[in-house]
Parts: structure tokens; C-alpha cells; sequence
């Protein structure tokens, strides 16, 4: 297809030599734990003076990108910030729900930065940096300090400390949280502070506006194309460097508990343009969602993993009795304790029900593809809470000094216990399925919520194209194959409060006497023409089908092969059903409307032409790590037991893939992972 290839060839790309190109983690030498303070140290500074000329470009405004524009502008720096909400709150972060994590210590539990540290590097299967992740650990104590001062309203114990919960994959309390609704307090802590700067003029704030391109000069990343999306018109934005703070690409997958918006065009412009993208099939399926409900169905809900601290899972140990389930015939409360098999209990004593997401998500598949699931498809467990509000409201009781309370009474206490703890959420699960968790056992099953992949970017958060920084989400660096609970947004706010604007500085400390970037270079004309070039082609293409059509199609193919279990044979076909895919796309697909004015359905053709590429890249990632780590499980290298079978020996390294005009055919460069202060080991979760 003509369009096609001329679409994938608009924009000029650097392409480099896959067998002299060293990736530089610019990792500080020295003691782990001194890492970070010695580079803050040594980090070149700009005065304050110097920073009232330097122009930052935020892209994104969710916890990486608001708390990044405002930190950067309360530093001195002009900071233009960029959102296709109506407004910064309306970022998907504000859907968190369970809590955020830092080492404080305040249970007393032994819980210390070198605990969260190990942790993080253990759940995720031993695929990330130390450097960063022990980085990570250590600003996770600052970012609760930070939020208390902006009145973050944290969960509080009686006494009036702040009080934590456990998540998955660790042995403390460590969990920070505001009832249901963690990611929408924080955000609105840092809106708060974004506001002030936007209200004092040193923040420009540009809502409904979407990055189309990136724009670089002589090398360096120095401004974007932006798409007003009320107006339809596109705008030069220059600076001196530009943050891209855009979150993950689950909805690579079409089904996933991600914003509808969400999706990675920022990234993969950038990609684009030299920027490499980093363990792309590196993605994170969460085992407490609510099932899927139908063909016609557009997003996912994600139930908190807060929840596995008092609800256990599981299915009916006969298979007759989910089969009776299944039509009708039976209720779940119907069945006795001895016929329930809580299965993550009996596999993984030692975490029980919280295990990290990656051995849940796999257990409950193996469950339901065995005959045991519980919903009209099969594909559901249960998250039972009777017993925990028994055990809470048995508390109450004796509190309260009543003696002999009838079960009745006992339930009672209990449950307005479990409704002060999880009550937004046990809301939401009934409204969405007209079903009482109070009174019978939730049903969930696993769904795409997170991606580990991303770029690639060094100790400072620079990507491969100098002055182009990844922030959050966006990037790879510290959760390797598999994310803990709690921790993508200590991440996003130890990104843009706490590390970007030392690391941001070390690039722009070279741009002093740079002066204005200018929009009216070539290179700022040539990326508005091929902008506006792909527009006109999307609206007089021809077609018969939706944009939904083709992401309909694409998530089945990205779901059924590389979703929760990956093959050979399966990728391969992946990679050849998308291309195919791809085609079919840009010689069918109908955009109605104009290029003029406001058009969802044209901004979702361009989301989606990115989604395709994107996913037959993490095609590719997935055929070529022949090893299952985290998230990424190759049925091929499993152990007898089903646990997921590393091969340090040949794949311990970041995949960092450069673009070459077709992603399977991307060259592959190789970070080196080094691990001087943990012991690579088979995780052990039993």
C-alpha cells in the first residue's frame, strides 16, 4: 500500500550502526547506597538567573508530569505542560486506587530502603537496573513527606499516625493510602502545586492538546508539534528540552483497565525519531479486575490489590460444583469450606494471597483453562471477604465488650469495618455488577493494567535522543518484568519531585548561551508537514471501517498470543496477523468528519496507527527473549511446576530496540544488567 509505506516514512530517522552502538546507563560508580547522593553532588547546576531562559516542554500531566512542570518552575525554569484532558486532573493516575509505597518504617516491621530496594528488584524478576531502583527506595521516603505537606489526606490509624497496608510480593506494611482513591488525592496534591505556577506564570498550561510529533534539531530533542484539539490546529512549541510523561500502552491490548485516552503516540513519535524503546513486551497483567462482560464491551475495571490483604481467593475444589456454578445451580455460599480450594494459600504459603501480580495473574489462568472458573465463560475466581468480616467484627465485639454476640452481630461490626477500609471500592464492584460483596464473594479475573516496557533511558532519565528525557510510566527503568503493587506511583512521583529536576539541570547546564530555540527551522517545517500530510490522508482515505474495528482486532491478536501466555508459534503468527492488520488499516479504515474543528474519531486513527506499530514490536521483544521472567511467560521455558523459568545466563539485559521504518525488523541493542548487591536467584514465593 502506497499510504502506507509513505506513512511509515514521513518522518526521517536516525538510524545507527546495531554493532557500535554502546548503551550507557551513566550508572554513578561506587557503593550502591551512595549512588544517588554522590551524583546529586557532582551534577552540574544552572544559576537561577540562567534558568529564567531555558524553556522545558512537559508532555503528559499525571503524577510524573505535574509534579516534574511544577518542580521545575518553582526551580526558575520556563515550563510549558501539555495534556488532551480538559484538565491536568483528569490524567489516568487519578484512577489509582490501592496506595503508594516508601520505606519508612513505621510499623516497625523491619521494613528499610534496602528491603523495598530487594523487593522491587525480586518482583520484578530481576530485569531492571540497581542503580535506579535502589534510587527509587531512597526518594520513597521524601515523596510521603512531600504529599503530608500538601495535605494529602493518607489513611490515619486511631492514634492519629499514618497508617499503612501490605500489597503483593512483600512481607511488610509499607503501603502508604487514601482509602480507594491513592492516585486521585495525590494527583490533586500535585495539581495543587502545578496551579501555583501556572497561577504565578511559569507554568503555560495547554490542556486539550496532544503531541503529534517530535521535533529535533542538530540532534537534540528542542520542541514538538502540538494538535489543538478543540480547533483542529497544529502549533510549534519549542524548548530546550522536552519531558515526555505520557504513562504506559496497555491499551495496546483494546481491553485494559487503562483510560480509554491513554495511549502511547508521545512514546513512539519519539521512537520514532531515535529514541529506543525498551523491553517493550514487558506488560502487567493484574489478577483483581472485574471479568469481561461481553463483546461490546470498551474498557476494563480494575479492582484495587488493597483488597488481597483481607479477601481470599478461590474456586470450588470440584469441578462439578464451578460447572453447577456456572449455570446457575449453585451458589457460592453454598459451598463448604473443605470444597473451596484457596489456591494461592495451598501453592505459596509464605505470601498467601499476595504473592506479586505476575504468579497471581498465572494462577488463576491455570485455574479457569483447567475447568474450575466461575463465570458464564469460565474465566473468573473469587475474592471472598466473609472471613475477614468475621475476624474484624469478632475485634469489634470484644472492643465493645459484648458477650455471646450472635453471628449476626458479629457480621455487622464486621462489615462496617471492611466498608471504613475498601468501602469506595466495594461500591463500585456493585454499581458495575449489580452484585453485594458484602453479602457473596466478588468475581475477578486478570486484565492488562501496566506496562513495565518504555523507553530507554540512563541514570537521568534521558532517552537516546539527547534533550528527550522519560519520566513515569513512559519509561522502563525500575520495575523490570513485573511491577509491585503501590510502586508505579512512587515512581511517577519520584521521577518528577525528587529526580528530574537535579538530572534535567546536567543537560540544560550545556544550554546557558543557546539562546530561544527558533520554530521556524526546516526541521520544526518538515515535522508540521508530514503532521498535517498524515492528517489529510486518514480524512480522504476511503474505507468502510471503524478505527474500533481495527483496535477491536488488534487487542484480540495482542490478548490471545501475547497476553498472559506467550509461544513461538504464536508470536510469530502475531507478528505476521498485525502486519496484515496494518495494511488492512490504512486501505480501509473511514474517518468521518474534517481536519478542521474537533474530531475524536480522527485523533484515535492516529492513536491507534501507533498502537499497531507498537504491537507488533512487542511481538518481536517477546519472540526474541527466549526465557519467561515477570510478566512475560514463554510456555516453552516453564519449570515442572509451572513457575515462570529464567535464563540469566543469556537474556540478564535490557532489549533496547531502535526503529528502522518497520518494527520487526528493529535492531536490537543490549543493555548489560550487573548485580553486585543482590544474589540472582529463582524467585521463591512458597
Amino acid at each position: 500500500m502506497q499510504w502506507l509505506y509513505s506513512y511509515m516514512s514521513f518522518n526521517p530517522v536516525k538510524t545507527y550502526n546495531s554493532l557500535s552502538m554502546a548503551l550507557d546507563s551513566k550508572v554513578p560508580e561506587g557503593v550502591l547506597a551512595d549512588k544517588w547522593t554522590k551524583h546529586k553532588g557532582e551534577i552540574p547546576l544552572v544559576s537561577p538567573a540562567n534558568k529564567r531562559l531555558l524553556d522545558i516542554i512537559v508532555v503528559g500531566t499525571g503524577l510524573a508530569g505535574s509534579s516534574a512542570a511544577a518542580s521545575l518552575a518553582e526551580m526558575g525554569y520556563n515550563v510549558k505542560a501539555f495534556c488532551f484532558q480538559d484538565s491536568p486532573r483528569r490524567a489516568h493516575s487519578i484512577a489509582a486506587q490501592g496506595g503508594i509505597n516508601a520505606a519508612k518504617n513505621y510499623q516497625n516491621d523491619g521494613d528499610s530502603v534496602h528491603r523495598l530496594f530487594y523487593d522491587t528488584i525480586k518482583g520484578g524478576d530481576y530485569r531492571s537496573r540497581e542503580g535506579n531502583v535502589h534510587r527509587l527506595a531512597e526518594v520513597s521516603r521524601n515523596i510521603i513527606d512531600q504529599c503530608v505537606a500538601q495535605g494529602v489526606p493518607f489513611a490515619r490509624d486511631y492514634g492519629g499516625l499514618l497508617d499503612n497496608r501490605s500489597f503483593g510480593g512483600v512481607q511488610v506494611s509499607r503501603t502508604f493510602y487514601a482509602k480507594g482513591q491513592t492516585g486521585q488525592q495525590l494527583l490533586l496534591g500535585a495539581y495543587s502545586a502545578l496551579n501555583r505556577q501556572i497561577a504565578k506564570g511559569r507554568v503555560k498550561m495547554y490542556a486539550r492538546h496532544e503531541m503529534q510529533e517530535l521535533v529535533v534539531v542538530d540532534g537534540k530533542a528542542r520542541g514538538i508539534i502540538a494538535k489543538n484539539l478543540v480547533t483542529g490546529e497544529f502549533e510549534r512549541h519549542s524548548a530546550h528540552a522536552v519531558l515526555l510523561c505520557t504513562g504506559g500502552y496497555g491499551n495496546v491490548f483494546f481491553l485494559s483497565t487503562n483510560a480509554m485516552g491513554s495511549n502511547v503516540t508521545a512514546a513512539w513519535k519519539a521512537h520514532r525519531q531515535g529514541a529506543f524503546m525498551a523491553n517493550p513486551c514487558f506488560t502487567q497483567i493484574h489478577p483483581t479486575c472485574i471479568p469481561v462482560s461481553g463483546e461490546n464491551q470498551s474498557k476494563l475495571t480494575l479492582m484495587s490489590e488493597s483488597l488481597r490483604n483481607d479477601g481470599r481467593i478461590w474456586v470450588p475444589a470440584k469441578k462439578e460444583d464451578a460447572e453447577a456454578i456456572r449455570v446457575g445451580k449453585l451458589h457460592p455460599n453454598d459451598i463448604s469450606e473443605e470444597h473451596r480450594d484457596y489456591y494461592l494459600e495451598r501453592r505459596y504459603p509464605a505470601f498467601g494471597n499476595l504473592v506479586p501480580r505476575d504468579v497471581a495473574s498465572r494462577a488463576a489462568k491455570e485455574r479457569c483453562d483447567a475447568g474450575y472458573g466461575i463465570n458464564k465463560t469460565g474465566e473468573a475466581v473469587y475474592l471472598d471477604f466473609a472471613a475477614a468480616i468475621m475476624r474484624y467484627g469478632a475485634e469489634e465485639a470484644h472492643v465493645k465488650g459484648l458477650k455471646n454476640p450472635s453471628d449476626a452481630e458479629v457480621k455487622v461490626l464486621g462489615e462496617k469495618v471492611v466498608e471504613a477500609k475498601y468501602g469506595n471500592l466495594f461500591q463500585m464492584y456493585e454499581k458495575i455488577t449489580a452484585s453485594n460483596p458484602y453479602k457473596e464473594p466478588m468475581m475477578i479475573y486478570p486484565a492488562v493494567h501496566y506496562t513495565m516496557g518504555g523507553l530507554w533511558v540512563d541514570y537521568n532519565l534521558m532517552t537516546t535522543v539527547p534533550g528527550c528525557f522519560a519520566l513515569g510510566e513512559a519509561n522502563f527503568s525500575d520495575h523490570g518484568a513485573n511491577r509491585l503493587g503501590a510502586s508505579a506511583l512512587m515512581q511517577g512521583l519520584a521521577d518528577g519531585y525528587f529526580v528530574a529536576p537535579y538530572t534535567v539541570g546536567e543537560f540544560l547546564s550545556k544550554d546557558i548561551r543557546t539562546g530561544k530555540i527558533s520554530t521556524d527551522s526546516p526541521e520544526f517545517e518538515a515535522a508540521e508537514q508530514a503532521v498535517r500530510e498524515r492528517t489529510e490522508k486518514f480524512i480522504n482515505n476511503n474505507g468502510t471501517k471503524s478505527v474500533d474495528f481495527f483496535h477491536k482486532r488488534l487487542g484480540k491478536i495482542m490478548w490471545n498470543e501475547v497476553g498472559m501466555a506467550r509461544s513461538e508459534k504464536g508470536l510469530k503468527q502475531a507478528i505476521t496477523d498485525i502486519q496484515a492488520l496494518r495494511e488492512e488499516f490504512y486501505a480501509d479504515v473511514r474517518v468521518l468528519g474534517s481536519a478542521n474543528g474537533m474530531n475524536p474519531e480522527l485523533d484515535k486513527a492516529g492513536r491507534v496507527a501507533d498502537l499497531i506499530e507498537l504491537g507488533e514490536l512487542m511481538a518481536k521483544d517477546a519472540l526474541e527473549r527466549n526465557e519467561s521472567c515477570g510478566g512475560h511467560f514463554r510456555e516453552e521455558y516453564q519449570s515442572p511446576e509451572g513457575e515462570a523459568l529464567r535464563d540469566d545466563e543469556n537474556f540478564a539485559f535490557v532489549s533496547a530496540w531502535e526503529y528502522t521504518g518497520v518494527p520487526a525488523e528493529a535492531n536490537l541493542h543490549r543493555e548489560e544488567l550487573t548485580f553486585e548487591n543482590v544474589e540472582l536467584k529463582t524467585r521463591s514465593y512458597k
